[in-house]
């Protein structure tokens, strides 16, 4: 019989135990091996049949178990020194408060999904992976990160197969109660809501859940509450669920609903209000309309001034190196939301829309790009490798046109992966026990073999590997079963897998570009590598596609169709189902991770960063991370078939490079061994690899990179904008924090400078080029002289930069390489007519040429491109 209500009841702790639910409710534990083992060893087979879950955990002890913990002394000792050590680490100085004085007092950081823990399951793949990562390494720095997100009430889904290997979504309803969450709630006890207006006069009410990530706290968003109407509860449903007009207000929801439940949370808890914006993809995007909306209500601020104090403090990364990767919805639809009864005086609806727009070559003008107002509204962006930084330029470059893409201003800022959450505990216990602190941080440590024998190291990985077989043994039983198979016919399972074979890892989300079947080009090459009698490949595989993907699910169901064949299933699986929980056994058991995406397709790839942690060796196209710190020792690059169009051929090629690679390379290193029945080749690669790129992967690298290249100057520029400099953020003088200081001057000077230069720019032109001082053979060294007569009506010389830009060219005269010199204003001539000049060195042989340029110049520009004007000489 079906219940009509559900709800979760909650365990009262007996008063020497209540540190218990701190301890659960902090995710810290999810971290914290320590933290863990106190709540394992409560009851193991208990822990293990909640997944370790916590909350479940003590929501499943009987009373008489609970006042037997309490009678304890011993176990009430060990509750009271985890609160005491969690205590500690919640309030201790880190890296943050020593690292300068003109930090930040506060970062929010949004992103339409975090991947913390499986007990959580607020995540699809990498993007909710990383924002994980990047919460719990800036709680272990102690920067003062506050996440923003939104609480789906079914997660993303729950995958399993059917008998024909057809990926099955179910959507387990979450009860927010049962989960390690806070409801945040007013001081006279009601639940904190925020609203949002919709068309037609209704409203989207939410409330504002907390979930403790250590020190940072990470507000979601949950619509599934009892003001809203059946529609409007379903906002919040799934995790990229629906689609159209339910994505919009998804984002609509974590943008502006965002902003209004950072400003509740400072309000009731004291917390600084952010001074920097980080928008984790385009999903947030609406977050800067919302902040413009304050300014010009709560500070009498035009939508020019609001929007030069947003764009400061504002920092965008984007994550896909493809179009069709970004939301896009009708303009007209998105009007809906921001006219009519939604408009906000001086907020009118055709400057939010123009935000979005692709008013720029080859663009729809009928769409909103959420990727586009990402980088309208943000100050400063990045890419999440070096490759994709120059992928996103490109991609992006018809937003800056005459420019050259190498100025587009998207830098890059290389992902990480939270290594107290990857790395295996034997691993990470081994290390700390034999290595100081020095060869910890840098990962020397690994290289020296009197800490770490080649035997232990070897005995190490096969411990590991053999956890994996035995945990894979265990899923692939549990899909057979659901896919309707009988325990008679599951007696192969228990040889499936071996702790002593080479073991492959490939997981990830299943969209085209990423290839799962790339190892089913040729079958009976694949089948011949898994079978060989001497040197065997074993391949563990996992994945999920959309739902609404059936070209993924037809590739998923193209894998579990060859792997579930007699003569091969001993050594292929595919384990449905992929989630933290699975991830944390898979990258630490496997010896290689496999990932072989169309180039330039992969933004990063960050699981064959949680497999270097664990000494697993990758094995990968150069893209995402890899091409970047790739060096020839700690893995194999798969050759990629660049300028081969036709996409099978290509396949074709790319796939006999992989098969030659394992077969050829691979294999034969892995199964060579020495007289004591050890790989030392092998080990030597494990070895470099945990040295060289242990300390590169860390998401605590990243999060400092963030820091120091993006974080502290919006912050720096934000203030500026705000005209205190003294770490007030600008827009909260209506917001009752204090910041009735701000005048944002600087902001309204800077608008009105952009609106000049802008009316102006139509008749700016370079009149007349100038050059000398060299013979009629330049060598190396010789001062190239060159003077540019230019038009400036209604602009002054200090307005502009006149720019040489030279360097080496190719046939068709295009500079290859291009270096700036910045010529210096000499004289003033009737009608805005101008003469700058200055001196080019020729640094190098060859091929030399030069053109000249001009554009806008203002000390609060964060990138000579930051308006899109141009203009080149002819």
């Amino acid at each position: 019989m079906r219940a009509i209500r559900r709800f979760t009841v909650r365990t009262l702790l007996p008063a020497p135990l209540q540190a218990l639910d701190d301890l659960a409710r902090n995710l810290r534990w999810s971290w914290h091996a320590p933290t863990r083992d106190l709540f394992a060893g409560i009851d193991p087979a208990l822990w293990s049949s909640v997944a370790g879950d916590p909350v479940a955990l003590l929501g499943s002890l009987r009373p008489d178990q609970l006042a037997g913990l309490a009678a304890d002394d011993g176990f009430v000792e060990r509750v009271r020194a985890a609160r005491l050590d969690l205590d500690r680490y919640l309030t201790e100085p880190r890296w943050y408060g020593t690292t300068g004085e003109d930090l930040p007092r506060s970062i929010a950081y949004f992103s339409p999904e975090f991947g913390i823990t499986s007990v959580l399951p607020q995540y699809s793949g990498g993007l909710g992976i990383l924002a994980g990562d990047h919460l719990k390494s800036a709680s272990d720095l102690g920067v003062p990160i506050v996440g923003v997100g939104l609480l789906y009430g079914a997660g993303y889904f729950k995958q399993s197969l059917n008998r024909d290997g057809w990926q099955v979504e179910t959507y387990p309803v979450l009860d927010p109660d049962g989960l390690p969450l806070t409801l945040v709630r007013e001081d006279d006890g009601r639940p904190a809501a925020v609203q949002v207006g919709l068309p037609g006069g209704r409203t989207l009410h939410a409330h504002v859940w907390m979930a403790a990530v250590g020190r940072v706290p990470l507000l979601l968003l949950d619509s599934n509450v009892p003001e809203n109407d059946e529609t409007a509860r379903r906002v919040t449903d799934r995790l990229y669920g629906g689609g159209g007009e339910q994505r919009l207000q998804q984002e609509l929801l974590l943008g502006v609903g965002g902003v209004r439940a950072l400003r509740t949370w400072s309000r009731l808890t004291g917390a600084p209000t952010p001074e920097v914006y980080h928008t984790n993809e385009g999903h947030a995007g609406f977050l800067g309309v919302e902040r413009i909306r304050e300014l010009v209500t709560a500070d009498g601020l035009t939508f020019d001034d609001a929007l030069e104090a947003v764009r400061a403090a504002t920092v965008f990364t984007t994550h896909t190196p493809v179009p069709a990767g970004i939301d896009r919805f009708p303009l007209d639809l998105v009007a809906q939301y921001f006219g009519d009864e939604n408009a906000a005086a001086g907020v009118p609806v055709d400057r939010v829309l123009a935000l979005g727009a692709e008013s720029y070559e080859g663009g729809d003008p009928t769409l909103f790009n959420m990727a586009v107002m990402g980088l309208r509204l943000g100050g400063r962006a990045n890419g999440v490798s070096l490759l994709h930084g120059q992928v996103s330029r490109g991609m992006f470059a018809r937003l800056w046109p005459g420019f050259d893409e190498s100025e587009v201003p998207i830098g890059s800022v290389t992902n990480g992966v939270h290594a107290p959450t990857w790395v295996a505990g034997r691993l990470q216990t081994l290390a700390e026990e034999r290595f100081d602190a020095a060869e910890l941080a840098s990962g020397a440590g690994w290289l020296r073999t009197d800490a770490i024998t080649d035997a232990e190291l070897w005995d190490l990985r096969r411990t590991l590997r053999r956890g994996l077989v035995g945990d894979a043994r265990t899923r692939l039983r549990t899909s057979w079963r659901l896919r309707g198979a009988s325990p008679a016919e599951l007696g192969w399972v228990d040889d499936a897998l071996s702790p002593d074979v080479l073991t492959i890892g490939f997981a990830r989300r299943v969209p085209t570009y990423k290839r799962l079947t790339l190892m089913l080009r040729d079958p009976d090459r694949l089948r011949a590598l898994l079978t060989d009698p001497e040197r065997p490949v074993q391949l563990v595989i996992a994945g999920k596609s959309h739902p609404a993907d059936d070209q993924g699910k037809s590739l998923i169901q193209q894998l579990v169709r060859f792997s579930d064949a007699e003569d091969v299933r001993h050594r292929i699986v595919f384990l449905p189902n992929y989630d933290i929980g699975m991830a944390q056994s898979l990258y630490p058991g496997c010896d290689v991770w496999l990932n072989n995406p169309l180039r330039p397709l992969e933004a990063s790839g960050t699981s064959g960063m949680k497999s270097a942690l664990n000494g697993g060796l990758n094995l990968s196209i150069l893209d995402g991370w890899w091409d970047e710190w790739y060096d020839g020792e700690n893995g194999w690059a798969i050759p990629t078939a660049d300028g081969v169009d036709d996409p099978d051929r290509r396949d074709d090629l790319e796939a006999a490079a992989l098969y030659d690679l394992i077969e050829g390379q691979v294999a034969p290193r892995f199964y060579d061994r020495d007289e004591r029945g050890l790989p030392v080749t092998w080990l030597g690669m494990i070895r470099h690899t945990l040295a060289t790129l242990g300390p590169k992967v860390q998401a605590t690298r990243m999060v400092t990179d963030y820091v120091r290249t993006l974080y502290t100057p919006a912050a720096l520029a934000g203030r500026a904008m705000a005209g205190t400099g003294t770490g007030t953020e600008p827009g909260t003088a209506g917001a009752g924090t204090g910041a009735g200081a701000s005048d944002f001057g600087p902001a309204r000077e800077l608008a009105a400078w952009k609106a000049r230069v802008r009316d102006a720019w139509p008749h700016v032109r370079v009149d007349h080029v100038e050059s000398g001082g060299i013979g009629d053979t330049p060598q190396v060294g010789d001062a190239l002289h060159v003077r540019a007569y230019v038009s400036l009506p209604g602009l002054a010389p200090d307005d502009v930069a006149v720019q040489v830009l030279h360097g080496r060219v190719t046939e068709s005269d295009e500079l290859a390489t291009v270096d700036t010199v910045e010529l210096t204003h000499e004289e003033e001539y009737e009608a805005g007519r101008h003469a700058f000049a200055g001196d080019v060195t020729l640094a190098s042989s060859g091929a030399f040429g030069y053109t000249v340029r001009i554009v806008p110049r203002h000390p609060a520009l964060a990138s000579v491109a930051e308006l899109g004007l141009v203009v080149n000489a002819d």
